[in-house]
């Protein structure tokens, strides 16, 4: 398989899992519409966990209330960014958890974008009781989970040599170049 080839199969990876985790994000919220609304919350673990709806019309922890504009805007913002960086990353195995957390965001984005569009709120359901944690929906996880894979990557995985393959810097690029003239 050339490198093209091989280039347009990540990308169509790419969409087809961005299209499931949003299906996911959409059918467990029809299911939380269908079955929690305007009922009492359904109890999986008595004061720990428990499913809850709840329309939010902000972002995290109810920040940005009814901030629609700014969210549409921040969503193309996003998706801008990290096609523009998964276009940089190298399709290669090492940096295949970078190009899955650039899925989880976009999945994640566009979840609760289409709430946003549909219901002018995003429908929130999942509960931790016990430590009292705000609310939240499977598109919220795929962007912490996204975030959280991200720090540990840059933390303890990648190396300064591997970013450099991602965003070469000048020095780089130049002695690429003259190692190019030399050869």
């Amino acid at each position: 398989m050339n490198t093209n080839t091989k280039r347009i199969t990540h990308y169509i990876t790419a969409l087809i899992s961005i299209a499931v985790l949003v299906f996911i994000d959409q059918f467990t919220k029809s299911l939380v519409v269908a079955h929690l609304k305007d009922q009492p919350a359904y109890v999986l673990i008595k004061n720990v966990f428990q499913l809850e709806y709840l329309e939010n019309r902000g972002a995290a922890f109810g920040v940005l209330q009814n901030q629609r504009v700014f969210f549409y805007i921040s969503v193309i913002v996003i998706t801008a960014a990290v096609i523009w960086f998964y276009s940089k990353v190298p399709m290669e195995k090492k940096y295949l958890p970078l190009r899955i957390c650039a899925v989880l965001i976009i999945g994640g984005a566009f979840g609760n974008c289409i709430d946003r569009i549909r219901l002018n709120y995003v429908v929130d359901f999942l509960y931790f009781k016990l430590i009292d944690f705000p609310i939240f929906n499977v598109a919220d996880i795929y962007v912490t989970a996204a975030a959280f894979l991200l720090i540990f990557l840059c933390l303890f995985y990648y190396k300064e040599e591997d970013f450099e393959q991602i965003f070469p810097s000048d020095s780089s690029r130049q002695h690429s170049s003259e190692k190019k003239d030399n050869d």
